[in-house]
């Protein structure tokens, strides 16, 4: 970084990828599918929330707890495939 931010000047190959919610709204119940796209492979989560009847109808607050999730999701899949990454091209000592 140069710390303006914005990626590094100093000709670093750089990447980007992009992250897309949907949300849906059904009743108290909300839903979101994301999709991280990134390029040359994608992931996908889905998630939801359910509004307890007792709380006044909010819908933003079932939005940041559906989106939330499937997020956390999305990143403990980018997780688990760099460790899978990881472990298929660690060259064992004395193999």
């Amino acid at each position: 970084m140069d710390g303006s931010g914005g990626p590094a000047s100093s000709g670093e190959h750089t990447k980007t990828w992009t992250v897309r919610v949907d949300l849906f709204e059904d009743g108290d119940v909300t839903s979101a599918h994301a999709v991280l796209d990134c390029g040359d492979s994608s992931l996908q989560a889905h998630s939801a929330s359910l509004r307890d009847p007792v709380d006044r109808p909010m819908p933003q607050i079932g939005d940041e707890f559906a989106a939330g999730r499937a997020l956390i999701d999305l990143g403990y899949q980018l997780l688990r495939a760099g460790q899978a990454d990881t472990r298929a091209n660690t060259v064992l000592p004395g193999l």
